[in-house]
């Protein structure tokens, strides 16, 4: 299907698009993975596994979420008058 022509479909509210589109290829910017080593004092450890323990996700996970967190109010911060 041409671009026009589900450009067309879409604005007159036809019937759901997404039966028209290929999602095979469907990528997501900036989520690939890449494998990284860190290595933490074992009192860090400790501490990670306990939360991570606590809220019931895996060390790797609490790890992501509160870098992804603190990465976000840095940006916010920067993007603040």
């Amino acid at each position: 299907m041409k671009s026009e022509d589900l450009d067309k479909k879409f604005d007159k509210n036809e019937a759901d698009i997404v039966e028209d589109l290929d999602l095979s290829t469907l990528r997501r910017p900036n989520q690939q993975q890449k494998r990284v080593n860190v290595d933490f004092p074992v009192w860090i450890i400790d501490s990670l596994d306990k939360e991570a323990n606590r809220v019931g996700v895996t060390r790797q996970s609490i790890i992501k979420l509160w870098l992804a967190e603190r990465l976000e109010k840095l940006a916010q911060i920067r993007r603040s008058p």
